[in-house]
């Protein structure tokens, strides 16, 4: 009997992971998007300037504002990944300074990056990017952890 229930259970949990995810496919890999209904919005990707003053690091991307922009304070973003581990990404908010973002993490006592929950959706790469909590109007970044590439985004 135990065993029977063990089978069943491991062919529940192998159907549950072959599930396909049924929502819109985002057109290209490794860019998440903001999921706005069934429609999917491209992030801004942008590579952030680096400069390092006394073991601080300050990045910055031009303009004041994202082109992407969404109403939500908990954003839902949708990525197919590729080359970019989703796991590795951080969220950050942008200060907007003189007309560009910028972020200042000092060596001393980085800012903690914004909670993200990362969830596979699919076995052919599609990754679901939940916010953990409401964002305050804003610019934001999504940042590899290994890399100065962002997609950024403003929530209005």
């Amino acid at each position: 009997m135990l065993r029977r229930f063990v089978w069943m259970a491991l062919a529940v949990a192998v159907a549950a992971s072959a599930q396909k995810y049924d929502g819109p496919a985002p057109p290209k890999t490794d860019l998440p998007y903001l999921k706005h209904g069934d429609a999917l919005l491209p992030t801004e990707a942008v590579e952030a300037k680096q400069e390092n003053k006394k073991g601080d690091a300050l990045y910055t991307i031009d303009g004041a504002a994202s082109s992407a922009k969404t109403p939500l304070a908990s954003p839902i973003l949708i990525m197919k990944a590729d080359k970019i581990l989703p796991q590795n990404l951080q969220l950050f908010r942008f200060d907007v300074k003189n007309g560009h973002r910028e972020l200042n993490l000092p060596a001393k006592r980085p800012p903690q990056a914004i909670r993200i929950v990362v969830t596979k959706l699919s076995s052919d790469g599609i990754w679901k990017i939940e916010v953990d909590e409401s964002l305050e109007p804003g610019e934001y970044s999504l940042s590899p952890s290994d890399s100065n590439r962002a997609f950024c985004f403003q929530v209005f």
